[in-house]
């Protein structure tokens, strides 16, 4: 394997440099956000009313798509648009007809307008 002037070797790299995973102009959920968002999401797919879900990456937001099938459209979509954090909220749920359900500033709040909470049958 011969590098070109300029390049590096993947080996050289060390443990202390900060690598980027995604590029500087995308919106991205952070951990944080996506734990939130899966534990939604499993618990809609073990009670099987979600079974499939997309995410995309896009120049102005981040979209959680969740699908009953996956061939179909989603259901939800769950957007953080960066742009909207100081006047409505960077969070929001839009239903399959393109209805926003709930925008708010925290995540939280916003995925409890989804998030049916568990009934005991007695």
């Amino acid at each position: 394997m011969s590098l070109e002037p300029g390049d590096t070797d993947p080996s050289q790299s060390h443990g202390g440099e900060s690598q980027r995973f995604a590029p500087a102009n995308q919106v991205t959920f952070d951990r944080r956000e996506l734990n939130r968002i899966f534990n939604l999401y499993g618990r809609m797919v073990a009670a099987g009313e979600w079974r499939d879900y997309a995410i995309d990456f896009l120049r102005d937001r981040a979209v959680f798509s969740v699908f009953r099938r996956s061939s179909e459209v989603p259901i939800y979509r769950i957007e953080k648009s960066p742009k909207l954090a100081r006047r409505q909220g960077a969070y929001s749920v839009i239903s399959a007809t393109g209805l926003i359900v709930r925008r708010g500033h925290e995540l939280d709040r916003v995925l409890r307008s989804i998030d049916k909470p568990l009934s005991v049958v007695v």
